[in-house]
């Protein structure tokens, strides 16, 4: 007999990462910044300096409405632009100083957040979500592999 739908390891997870993803992002909105900027300060922040045009396809968005958020952020002095040496036309963005020192406080109000409910929960689930942690982060690393954009290194 097929599985059912819900039923399934991968229906399981997805649920729950979303359900997850989605409490997560109200203490984003909560702290007064949108999550197009918040998510752009942390692919700047963990992949390094990127493309204009590569950043919008990471964050799935218009090259245009890249543009117009990074110019925000660049108003707010959390990112810098840049010309790439090969192709003065090229538009290379990265991350400033006062950039990581945002995404640093949205990073601990998040960890706070997830603090609180780890310490709710019982020793043994605790102990399941951390050893769930390393396959969880192989996963990641191979869904990325598959829809792998290049960055500037």
């Amino acid at each position: 007999m097929p599985p059912t739908p819900g039923s399934r390891l991968s229906d399981k997870l997805g649920d729950a990462i979303s359900r997850l993803n989605s409490r997560l992002r109200r203490d984003i909105l909560e702290a007064g910044v949108s999550l197009a900027r918040a998510r752009t300060l942390a692919t700047l922040d963990r992949e390094g300096s990127r493309r204009l045009t590569d950043l919008a396809l990471a964050e799935q968005v218009a090259q245009p409405t890249m543009s117009a958020l990074i110019g925000r952020l660049e108003t707010d002095g959390l990112v810098s632009r840049s010309g790439e040496e090969a192709d003065g036309r090229t538009v290379v963005v990265s991350i400033t100083a006062a950039g990581r020192r945002c995404l640093g406080r949205l990073i601990e109000r998040r960890s706070e957040s997830l603090e609180r409910a780890l310490g709710d929960l019982e020793t043994d689930d605790r102990e399941a979500i951390g050893a769930a942690l390393p396959a969880l982060a192989r996963l990641l690393k191979k869904m990325e592999e598959r829809n792998a954009v290049p960055a500037l290194r």
